[in-house]
């Protein structure tokens, strides 16, 4: 593949032990460029913004920079539109008490039963303020969002529709654009979370049309950080949540209580200078002066090698009869991201990830916080499903290595 994997590991300074890593749905090792950027400014800036000395300006402005920086991202129109704060559950919840002091009782917001509980209970919570929440449900033999059963669901009253744009569970792709384009049509507002979907794809918000998207950046190869887009538009006439006195123009402070971790936000921009440099190393094509054709072309490389890897370890798994995928047996890239989950006949799937510990190859069981799912699926007594989920830096030596290890298991 084009990938140049080894000159990838060798910007990931966890890969050089003798762990496996394949649970990064649930945390990516993190970019040295993101750990200097984070060095740089606790070492070099690590003041109170807002003075008049140079430090303070200096502080102000890397902050301003990461905001750039994460809006070209995910392609926002304005950096103002990057909300950035501890968690993507939390930016949500913070959104979710602003949109519930706009709405109105009985006007009401759907909601999906395979997204992760993040982009879920916030939203559930708002019954309590008088307002109605449906289910949006997943097909059962499909396992994929279809219009015609959301359809059903909206009326004059739907305000909100809260979905995810890849299943933690089952690593499939759901089509946010048309799902946006008809909830619009139907006067609605859409907020996506995007966290099992930012380490495998570019980001588009504007070609996606979105109000609201949100991701984790250590998810993204960066820190314990996230990030949250809204449209300008909508953001300036929300209430804030902030203290009484922040002006209701100042966005995204007015959703940053206590401000924003600042080294955390600056260490994102070392995602970016890794993005950038390997597009600039294996491209061919005159990208050096468009930051977003850069990124652009990194994720296709990431893109084109994950579903080669993905494909290799979804052939062996099909190859067992008494392996049950959940989701689509296909690696293709159009369809999914490798996030693969799976059961296995007459095995509970908590057993199955302390027998691969033992070869120093990092796996998961469980809900992933995607309760609701598991328990409609009827694998809440199983312990969920067994998953596995792959990065970029994966390789298919480390592939095959958990290939062997499965033989022993099942």
């Amino acid at each position: 593949m084009s990938l140049n994997i080894e000159w990838v590991r060798q910007h990931f300074p966890a890969l050089s032990g003798d762990w496996v890593f394949f649970d990064n749905a649930g945390g990516s090792q993190i970019l040295q460029p993101v750990v200097d950027r984070i060095n740089k400014y606790l070492l070099t800036s690590n003041v109170q913004h807002g003075a008049s000395y140079s430090i303070s300006q200096l502080a102000q402005e890397r902050l301003a920079e990461a905001n750039r920086a994460m809006a070209a991202f995910i392609n926002a129109k304005n950096p103002s539109e990057v909300i950035m704060g501890s968690s993507t559950t939390m930016l949500i919840r913070i959104l979710s008490i602003c949109l519930g002091n706009w709405f109105k009782p009985g006007d009401e917001i759907i909601v999906t039963n395979c997204d992760h509980e993040a982009n879920i209970g916030p939203w559930v919570d708002l019954e309590k303020q008088g307002l109605k929440i449906k289910f949006w449900q997943i097909n059962p033999e499909s396992l994929e969002l279809h219009l015609d059963d959301l359809a059903p669901l909206m009326n004059k009253r739907t305000r909100l529709v809260a979905m995810t744009h890849v299943s933690n569970i089952l690593g499939t792709i759901n089509p946010i654009k048309n799902i946006t384009e008809f909830v619009h049509d139907h006067g609605a507002l859409i907020c996506v979370d995007g966290v099992a979907y930012a380490p495998h794809r570019k980001i588009d918000v504007q070609a996606l049309n979105v109000d609201f998207y949100a991701f984790s950046c250590y998810k993204v190869f960066g820190p314990h950080h996230a990030v949250m887009f809204g449209k300008q538009e909508l953001l300036l006439e929300l209430p804030g949540f902030n203290h009484y006195f922040v002006d209701s123009t100042n966005i995204p402070y007015k959703f940053q209580p206590g401000s924003v971790n600042y080294e955390l936000s600056y260490g994102m921009l070392g995602l970016i200078d890794y993005l950038c440099e390997l597009a600039v190393l294996q491209s061919n094509r005159q990208i050096l002066d468009d930051l977003s054709k850069r990124i652009t072309y990194t994720f296709e490389l990431i893109t084109e090698y994950e579903e080669f890897i993905g494909a290799r370890l979804l052939d062996y798994l099909n190859s067992k009869s008494n392996v049950h995928l959940v989701g689509h047996q296909t690696a293709d890239s159009q369809v999914r991201v490798p996030t693969i989950s799976f059961t296995v006949d007459k095995m509970n799937s908590a057993s199955i990830p302390p027998e691969v510990d033992k070869h120093n190859i990092g796996i998961r069981y469980g809900d992933f916080h995607s309760k609701r799912f598991i328990k409609d699926l009827g694998l809440a007594e199983n312990s969920g499903v067994v998953r596995v989920s792959m990065a970029h830096y994966n390789t298919t030596e480390e592939v095959d290595r958990l290939i062997d290890v499965f033989d022993k298991i099942f």
